[in-house]
Formats: C-alpha cells, sequence, structure tokens
C-alpha cells in the first residue's frame, strides 16, 4: 500500500470514528430531550404537590443518573444550608438549580451521587436547569391548587356556619317576639293601644309589654337595651320576665324600677336598658308614669295640640343598685294619646347622614288629629322610611301608642 493510499485510508477511519462518536452524542441528546419532554408532560399530568414531589428522584435518575434529588422550597432552612438539600461536602458530587415560576423564586432543585461516581457534566447541569422550569411550574400550580381547595374548604365551612347562625337567629327572634302581647285590646275597651317592633337585625334590644293588672289599671312599659342582636335580646327576655313577673296593683312604676334594676345589678350582665313604664287607671285616665334614661313621650291632645312630658330623669336599668325612681301623674282626657318611642326613630338617618330629630316627630304627631293608636304608628313608620329613603336601618325602632277613649 503506498503512503498516499495508507493515509486516505487512515482519514476515512477517523471520519468513520468521529461520525459514530457524533452520532451518539446526537442520539444522546435525542434521548435526553425525549426524556425532558416524557418528565414535562409527567408533571403537568398532575396537581397533587406530594404526588410531583414524589416524582423527583426518579426523573433525576432518568435524566442524569443521579443517585437521589430533592426539592427546596424557598422558605424551607434547608435550602439556606451550605450543604444543600443532600448535605454531600462536594460541590462536585450535588447540582444546585434555582427554580423560578411566574417571575418569582420557588426554591431549588437538588440532584446528587451521580452514578459510577463520576462528577456531573455541564450537559447534566443544562439538563437539569431544563427539567427545573416544567417542574417549577407544574409544583406552582400544585400550590396554587392546594391553596385554592383550602379556600373552597373555608369557604364551605363559613357557609354552613353562617347557614347555621342565620337559622339560630330565626329561631332567636321567633322567641324573643313571644315575649311581646301579640293581640290588641278589644274595641269594647275604654282605651285604645298599640305596639311595634322592628329590629335592625334578626332579634334586637328594643322591647315594649302591656297588660291589665287588675279591671282599673293597664300597665305598659317601652324599652331600648344598649346593645344589639343575641346578648341584647336575652337581656330584653330577662327584662321583660321581671317587669311582668313582679309587677303587682300595690307597686308604683317606680316602685318596679327599682325592684326590677336591683336585680339586673344583681345579675351583672355588663348591659343596661332605658325604660318608660307607666300604669293607666282606666276609669280616671290617670297615668302614672316613671323614667329610666329613656326619650321623652308625648301627649298628642284631641285637638291636635302636641306636649312633650318631661318626666323627672332616672338612671337605665343595670347600670347601678339602689337607685330610686320617681314617680309623677299625668291624666289623659278622652281622644288624647300617650306616644312612647326608642331612638331609632328620631336618630333615624337617610343617605346623607341627616337625622330624623325630635322636631320632625313632633311635627308628624301634629297632624295625627283623630288618628287610632295603630293608624299613628303605621303612618309614624312610613314618615321614618321615607325621610330614610332607602338608607338601612342602623337602630331598632319600637313604638308605644296608648288613645283614651
Amino acid at each position: 500500500m503506498s503512503q498516499l493510499e495508507w493515509i486516505i485510508g487512515a482519514a476515512g477511519i477517523g471520519a468513520a470514528a468521529y461520525t459514530l462518536v457524533r452520532n451518539r452524542r446526537l442520539a444522546a441528546k435525542l434521548k435526553r430531550a425525549e426524556t425532558l419532554l416524557d418528565l414535562s408532560a409527567e408533571f403537568h399530568a398532575s396537581l397533587n404537590k406530594p404526588e410531583l414531589l414524589s416524582t423527583v428522584n426518579e426523573a433525576a435518575r432518568r435524566l442524569v443518573f443521579a443517585e437521589e434529588a430533592a426539592v427546596g422550597f424557598e422558605e424551607d432552612e434547608a435550602v439556606q444550608g451550605a450543604d444543600g438539600l443532600m448535605g454531600r461536602a462536594s460541590s462536585a458530587n450535588v447540582v444546585t438549580i434555582p427554580m423560578t415560576s411566574r417571575g418569582r423564586k420557588l426554591g431549588v432543585l437538588q440532584a446528587a451521587g451521580k452514578s459510577g461516581g463520576t462528577a456531573f457534566s455541564r450537559d447534566d447541569r443544562e439538563a437539569l436547569a431544563k427539567l427545573a422550569g416544567p417542574l417549577a411550574l407544574a409544583l406552582d400550580n400544585a400550590m396554587l391548587y392546594e391553596a385554592l381547595e383550602e379556600s373552597v374548604s373555608e369557604l364551605q365551612h363559613a357557609t354552613a356556619l353562617k347557614e347555621r347562625l342565620e337559622s339560630e337567629l330565626q329561631i332567636a327572634g321567633s322567641i324573643q317576639l313571644s315575649f311581646l302581647p301579640t293581640t290588641m285590646p278589644s274595641a269594647n275597651e275604654p282605651f285604645d293601644v298599640c305596639a311595634l317592633l322592628k329590629s335592625a337585625k334578626e332579634v334586637g334590644g328594643d322591647f315594649y309589654n302591656f297588660f291589665k293588672i287588675d279591671d282599673d289599671h293597664l300597665f305598659f312599659t317601652l324599652g331600648d337595651v344598649s346593645d344589639k342582636g343575641i346578648p341584647a335580646a336575652l337581656f330584653m327576655a330577662m327584662t321583660l320576665s321581671l317587669l311582668k313577673g313582679k309587677m303587682n296593683p300595690k307597686l308604683s312604676p317606680g316602685e318596679l324600677l327599682e325592684k326590677v334594676n336591683d336585680e339586673l345589678c344583681t345579675d351583672n350582665a355588663q348591659l343596661f336598658a332605658t325604660i318608660v313604664c307607666g300604669v293607666l287607671q282606666i276609669s280616671t285616665g290617670d297615668v302614672v308614669l316613671s323614667d329610666g334614661g329613656h326619650c321623652t313621650p308625648y301627649v298628642v291632645k284631641a285637638d291636635g295640640a302636641v306636649l312633650p312630658i318631661k318626666l323627672r330623669k332616672g338612671i337605665p336599668l343595670g347600670s347601678f343598685p339602689e337607685f330610686v325612681y320617681y314617680d309623677q301623674t299625668i291624666r289623659l282626657d278622652r281622644g288624647d294619646r300617650l306616644i312612647v318611642y326608642t331612638d331609632g326613630i328620631t336618630e333615624a338617618e337617610n343617605a346623607l347622614q341627616e337625622q330624623y330629630t325630635v322636631h320632625r316627630l313632633q311635627q308628624f304627631l301634629s297632624q295625627t288629629s283623630g288618628y287610632s293608636s295603630a293608624e299613628i304608628i303605621d303612618a309614624l313608620l312610613m314618615d321614618v322610611f321615607m325621610f330614610a329613603d332607602g338608607a338601612p336601618q342602623s337602630d331598632d325602632i319600637a313604638v308605644l301608642c296608648l288613645m283614651r277613649r
């Protein structure tokens, strides 16, 4: 063989060897690309975070022949350690790849201990970097889904609690109404009394009551507990029970308030109630009234004149014990009406936060000559709601009207 032929032959063998090596590298890259594509598809097929984390070891083994791999999240202390998640001292045996998703650093992907004891190559690091992208996005999606499931669970729990609370409040409202008189007096009685309660919520703290003590005496009361909701409703129920249980023909309204106040102070309920209570002597029209820090009542005379009743002020029930409440007597002539109300009337607000005020109440009452007790109450509520013009009711409303026929 000539030297030229030998050179040509050697060159051919070298070219063939180079082509073989190059083809093997291309095949390896193709295989790794296919593995990356398969792993990416597997990652995005799951929204379960623990399931995704359990696949990391197998993914690193398939891709770069690592013995172990792990994910460290940004909040994990292990991510900050000098040796990383694997606890390996030799940086040649550990590859750490940052993981980001949606522009936010999620944590790191670490692989350690390549099979055969060799160091990880540059291609291995590039492959792991490409693996970290879809893995980070899949984990981020899984955590978002986990947070969504938790939010949905919390919402379902909150909804169930809300429905249960609404049901309990409806029951509490029914119980509260059961403490109030449900029937008005007969048209044959020489008096006409009517009352109405409209709570701002399902239950409230305003209250009223009226009942005949004997054939010639009618007891009536109206009040306002300092709180709202269930605590106010319970205090209201206790106050009404004490008022009705202790009232008898021998007690004046002031003496009754003293007894009830002492009882409420003993219970230390940390609530109080403003109140007006009175006793009408049906045969004469004399009304004995006593005040516990409540709004000023009004008498609407038969001729339409509106007179404020300036009672001697007492303290609200439950404030402190052994307080002396005073009695004051007025007379209702035939056709006169006594109006008692809570501040939910005078302090009702419109959208501009303007209040209804006592002045508007007096103007309204001056136009009610000839109205029955029920008609006055219905018209008053309509006037208040028209003034509010759709603004939500912020306080309970109670009104009582007593007329001597």
